[in-house]
């Protein structure tokens, strides 16, 4: 019976003691990010609600144009969903729609629906090409432009009071072929087409077009005539509904009914891609995540610098080291590499022997003519067992193994 031999494991892999040491670091700086954040999102939360938000402090809020309003004696009601803007036109009140592009086309038109018949005043934001043919037809949207101050050039009185405004976006088309029957105020031009539009027919109502918001912001507000142009068009009426419309709005989701009664499936028609969707704070905050890893595994990569000589976790004999390559090179039947080895490992232990420099131990024209001279012109055979070709099959190697070994034994005793 063979007797057992057990081993000792040895394992290079670190233990939980060192995985945390090692990544303790990492989960402090995660975990004073995320208590800084979740401070500052606390402490920010009463003043901070979104672009256009009348309820924001914020840079790109709307809070100073609502409360000159209110100064003013204009009620400012904020709403997000379809139902409470619609049920709140009239003719005392101005529908500020904030996001027209965001609504998906059954929304477009039950808002155009509900704005015909009334005789109050809808106010469009940026309105584009993919909500103009609903709740403005025959009005075309132009390639946008960039913000800037800009004169009236026209003869609306409320333009003309409020003198230069910065103006630009989208501009608009109130000239085409299918236009007959708008009467329309065109304003603010830029490249010869409009950037606010005024059309007071077909509808009995008026609806005001603004290629760009940017004038209603906080940080904008106190420019040019801003804050003058803002307050005559959202204040003409003594009500002012404000509409955000919202990805939530129940409108926008599941079955909804065509101006026939008929039902169709809920799929959001909208033209805005999914990265228009996401708020750019979002976007910001993946950005920094992605520059914080990359910093992270630059920081935990391999640094550059010296070696740094350490104790291996476990010794290993070299006879083991030797069996173990051997066995490797039987198995994928390397029998030329193992040939190869021997030889090398032959001539640099036969050279200094042969009184032969060790940088010439492997070239034949003067390790050969060394080793004749010190063992006599019997061994003719020396280049093909030190410089051979590569045994056929094991048992040649087996017998190179023996004839380098003898070799090296007559050179020794020579």
């Amino acid at each position: 019976m063979t007797p057992a031999t057990t081993a000792s494991s040895t394992s290079i892999s670190p233990t939980p003691q060192e995985i945390w040491r090692r990544s303790r670091g990492v989960l402090l700086a995660v975990l004073l990010l995320v208590v800084a954040a979740t401070a500052l999102a606390a402490a920010r939360s009463g003043d901070q609600h979104g672009r256009l938000d009348p309820r924001s402090a914020d840079r790109y809020g709307s809070r100073a144009i609502a409360e000159l309003l209110r100064e003013h004696g204009i009620s400012v009601r904020v709403v997000t969903t379809l139902r409470d803007a619609t049920s709140a036109t009239g003719p005392d009140t101005t529908l500020l729609v904030t996001g027209p592009n965001l609504l998906t086309p059954h929304q477009q038109r039950a808002l155009r629906t509900a704005t015909t018949g009334a005789t109050g005043r809808t106010v469009l934001l940026g309105a584009d090409s993919s909500s103009l043919d609903t709740l403005a037809p025959g009005v075309r949207a132009k390639p946008a432009v960039p913000v800037v101050a800009r004169s009236p050039d026209c003869s609306l009185t409320v333009a003309r009071r409020a003198g230069a405004v910065e103006t630009g976006g989208i501009r608009y088309d109130a000239e085409a072929p299918d236009t007959e029957g708008l009467d329309a105020d065109a304003c603010y031009p830029a490249g010869g087409l409009p950037t606010a539009l005024l059309l007071r027919r077909p509808t009995p109502g008026d609806t005001v077009l603004l290629g760009s918001p940017d004038f209603l912001y906080n940080e904008r507000l106190g420019h040019q005539g801003n804050a003058s142009l803002a307050l005559q068009l959202l204040g003409s009426r003594p009500h002012l509904v404000w509409y955000l419309p919202s990805l939530t709005d129940p409108s926008a989701t599941g079955s909804t009914a065509d101006d026939d009664g008929t039902t169709n499936g809920g799929t959001t028609d909208g033209r805005s891609s999914l990265i228009e969707l996401i708020p750019s704070g979002w976007l910001w905050g993946t950005l920094q995540l992605a520059v914080a890893a990359v910093l992270a595994a630059v920081w935990r990569a391999r640094r550059l610098g010296p070696l740094v000589n350490e104790r291996l976790p476990v010794v290993i004999r070299a006879s083991e080291t030797t069996e173990g390559r051997a066995q490797l090179s039987r198995r994928t039947n390397a029998r030329d590499r193992a040939a190869t080895s021997l030889r090398h490992a032959t001539r640099t232990r036969l050279a200094p022997l042969a009184g032969v420099p060790p940088r010439d131990a492997h070239a034949p024209a003067v390790l050969l003519p060394a080793l004749s001279a010190r063992l006599g012109p019997a061994h003719g055979n020396l280049s093909d067992l030190l410089f051979g070709a590569a045994p056929s099959d094991d048992r040649a190697l087996v017998l190179l193994a023996a004839q380098l070994d003898s070799l090296e034994g007559e050179v020794r005793t020579s």
